[in-house]
């Protein structure tokens, strides 16, 4: 049997830039306050920075919309101080992930402009342009578009060009036009920009929506939902037909060739585990580790990601269980509770009360932490930080929220409801600034912060809890160091326990003679777990309340609300 893969027992640490530090007071973060904070980064004891857009961009998606693949955006600084990022991170242990955005490009990048310059364009087809359904009395006016796909963002995914007289598609905003795969000349000029940044030293990519980027040449209709002109044809651009070749050809063409350690993670909404084991099998040479987005749904209704339904735990733990078993021979898990486009963790799983607050974000990072599959820890994660206090539409700042609250208005639906889900799972609530200290701006800059500051920067901030015993952060740097020093974390199979308690969350990790029990208390009354005697002189190896015991005595053990803990038996 080989050995594991590097980064099996590795942990990975995003950065989304605008709002990590800022270090020119201009409000916005920049690498400048990256390389600030970088012995943060060492002192967490992570492994890969995953390193959100920081290219050239007009930012209508916080740089998601990219108008130049390879140089940085003056708003967050220069290639010089990003080789210098590079150089410090590489002196610490720590790779560098840059985010491949490569389904869509932003309007403004030279391959559209040059593509919507006419039909006769050289890179006319670098894109996906559709005549109307009626071309003879072409307007542009709804119900013309070439199909009913609707975009994530709100409204039709199509955008009409007066000048040439057809659409494009835009599966996000509509600066955000798709790249056409089938056509040999934008693959190769998107591994031409890989290879590129491989030679400048960058360690790998984290793949944005990269199972969108092979379509149903159809482009058909999707079926109809009642009371929506424009829906989610998802089956018709997710996962598509030549998806496996694509990526087979992108590792080929961009990694094979090449000695070193690097990290390749495909972001894949809606992607099932059959379909990750194909991903992430080692010996298709596709992805090393996919994003799934099942645990991220439990809570959203049929109709959006703003219908909340509430948290099912026990669906959340079937699910994550779930995923544990399926890629336990072959293929590997992404491990994450939230991120850029997530709210906050404590706020969405835990229980973010400033009574139940601190117990509760350890408690899920012991969970996660202690599964099979790469761990990451998104910022502020591992410093508990919680959703922000939302109280209007006008506070929001994301181009989804804003786009949502527009079609709320237009549409006459219901404001209550939108606000409220809205603050419960708008992507601003993970965006708001790092809380490094307790100053009015959280020392995340000395200037207006872009994004408000959470008010609870006065207590829940890096300076009160680095180095201070007991702290989420230093709970986290537990967590990551004991990755590193017990084999079992990387190797180990997983057994799930107690899969009806909606409160108790349990599961055994085991390698050769070594088995590792993670239990957790994900609610506020204190419960009794019966062990037996099986675990009977196991070692704890990390609890979240101090003063327990060292070793297991044969019974049982009583955890307090939202305590966990960690134990190795060998």
């Amino acid at each position: 049997m080989s050995d594991p893969a590097w980064f099996t027992s590795a942990v990975v640490y995003q950065i989304y830039p605008r709002s990590f530090a800022d270090s020119d007071g201009d409000g916005v973060g920049d690498l400048g306050g990256i390389l600030e904070h970088v012995d943060h980064l060492a002192e967490l004891g992570v492994d890969v920075v995953w390193l959100s857009p920081i290219y050239r961009s007009p930012q209508a998606d916080n740089g998601y919309d990219i108008s130049d693949y390879e140089d940085v955006d003056p708003l967050f600084g220069s290639l010089e101080q990003l080789d210098e990022l590079i150089a410090a991170l590489h002196a610490r242990g720590i790779k560098l992930l840059m985010d491949l955005v490569v389904n869509h490009t932003s309007d403004e990048h030279p391959w559209f402009v040059e593509s919507a310059s006419g039909r006769d364009s050289a890179k006319r087809d670098w894109y996906i342009w559709k005549d109307p359904r009626e071309p003879s009395s072409a307007s542009g006016e709804p119900g013309e578009e070439p199909n009913n796909w609707g975009s994530f963002f709100s409204g039709s995914a199509w955008q009409w060009d007066e000048t040439s007289g057809q659409y494009y598609l835009h599966l996000f905003d509509r600066k955000q036009p798709d790249l056409n795969w089938e056509h040999e000349d934008v693959r190769e000029a998107v591994y031409a920009m890989m290879r590129r940044w491989l030679d400048r030293g960058v360690d790998g990519f984290r793949m944005d929506v990269i199972n969108f980027i092979s379509k149903e040449q159809s482009f058909a209709d999707a079926p109809p939902v009642a009371g929506q002109r424009y829906v989610n044809a998802f089956t018709l651009f997710a996962n598509g037909p030549r998806i496996h070749e694509y990526l087979a050809e992108m590792h080929e063409r961009v990694f094979a060739d090449r000695d070193g350690a690097f990290l390749t993670v495909g972001e894949m909404p809606g992607v099932t585990p059959e379909e990750a084991i194909l991903y992430t099998d080692p010996a298709r040479g596709e992805v090393d580790m996919v994003f799934q987005f099942e645990h991220v749904s439990i809570d959203q209704g049929p109709g959006s990601k703003w219908d909340s339904i509430g948290l099912d735990r026990l669906a959340l733990k079937r699910s994550l269980h779930r995923w544990q078993t399926a890629l336990a021979r072959t293929g590997w898990n992404s491990l994450y509770w939230d991120n850029h486009d997530q709210p906050r963790a404590v706020s969405r799983f835990g229980d973010d009360d400033p009574s139940y607050w601190e117990q509760s974000a350890k408690a899920l990072a012991t969970i996660l932490h202690g599964m099979r599959g790469t761990p990451y820890v998104y910022q502020g994660e591992e410093l508990g930080m919680t959703n922000y206090p939302f109280r209007s539409a006008s506070e929001h700042r994301d181009v989804e929220a804003v786009n949502h609250w527009k079609r709320v208005l237009e549409e006459g639906l219901d404001q209550e409801a939108a606000l409220t889900g809205m603050a419960a799972v708008g992507r601003d609530n993970a965006r708001t600034p790092v809380q490094w200290d307790a100053s009015p701006t959280a020392g995340f800059t000395t200037g207006e912060p872009w994004l408000p500051v959470n008010p609870n920067r006065s207590w829940l901030n890096a300076a009160a809890q680095v180095g201070t015993d007991g702290s989420v952060f230093e709970h986290y740097r537990a967590l990551v160091a004991l990755r590193h020093e017990h084999p079992v974390f990387a190797a180990g199979d997983f057994t799930g326990l107690l899969e009806n308690d909606s409160e108790l969350w349990a599961y055994v990790r085991t390698l050769d003679r070594q088995r590792m029990l993670v239990v957790a208390n994900c609610s506020r009354r204190p419960r009794e777990l019966e062990l037996g005697d099986g675990w009977a002189g196991a070692r704890l190896l990390l609890g979240s309340v101090p003063d327990r015991a060292e070793v297991l005595a044969p019974g049982s053990i009583t955890l307090a609300g939202w305590e966990s803990r960690i134990y190795l038996l060998v």
